[in-house]
């Protein structure tokens, strides 16, 4: 089956098998938010993006081979709804940029920074700190070797446009960084996996980017 990233919720994820890496996406809770079980194809290691809602169906995705990391794109609470309950059952360590830290329900094992590596067995996100959305946004970069890049962009990137802000200065704050730190340094291959909703290409949206800065969201 190929990959397309349309998932729903109460169905099952979305699998993607790269040469190094599984990806599971899986569609949670009311908000229809998407968590995503990365796997290192040669160790087993497992890290987990967004433990959003719905715990006893993640756990059931993350399945017998546990759970290394839980990586947390920012401090709203549909995002880390079911953490508590993923990390006391896995054991798992928890990442997340130290400016949205303090506004989860579980201690930051890990505080990363822009530019921060995260490991997944023997392949690595690259952290991407995408300020505006919440102060610690983050999206997590993983480039496929000889491949595409792949981008998990939290609530900070959308297919049309990027994430929702409260103020004129927290917009221009998170269209300088998305454009500075995602468009302007990856092709338009690369694959975007937002925290709700359908992928979406760089490619597809690049040609938006006068509209999002003259519409002001």
């Amino acid at each position: 089956m190929t990959y397309s990233g349309d998932t729903r919720v109460g169905g099952p994820a979305d699998v993607r098998e790269l040469p190094e890496l599984t990806i599971s996406k899986l569609a949670v809770g009311p908000m229809d938010n998407n968590a995503y079980l990365l796997r290192c194809r040669r160790t087993g290691e497992a890290v987990l993006i967004d433990a959003a809602a719905e715990a006893d169906r993640i756990l059931e995705l993350i399945g017998q081979d546990g759970l290394a990391r839980t990586i947390t794109t920012h401090r709203h609470p549909d995002h880390w709804g079911a953490l508590a309950e993923v990390v006391g059952t896995t054991g798992a360590r928890t990442v997340a940029h130290p400016d949205d830290a303090d506004e989860l329900p579980v201690s930051v094992d890990e505080p990363v920074e822009n530019g921060s590596r995260v490991p997944v067995g023997e392949s690595e996100l690259r952290v991407v700190h995408l300020r505006g959305h919440t102060p610690g946004s983050i999206a997590l970069r993983y480039d496929e070797p000889g491949g595409r890049t792949h981008l998990f962009t939290g609530d900070s990137l959308f297919p049309g446009g990027v994430g929702k802000t409260t103020s004129p200065a927290d917009f221009r704050s998170l269209i300088t960084d998305v454009e500075e730190r995602v468009f302007n340094v990856l092709g338009d291959d690369t694959w975007v996996y937002p925290g709700h909703g359908k992928d979406t290409t760089l490619g597809a949206e690049r040609s938006s980017l006068p509209e999002w800065h003259a519409r002001g969201w």
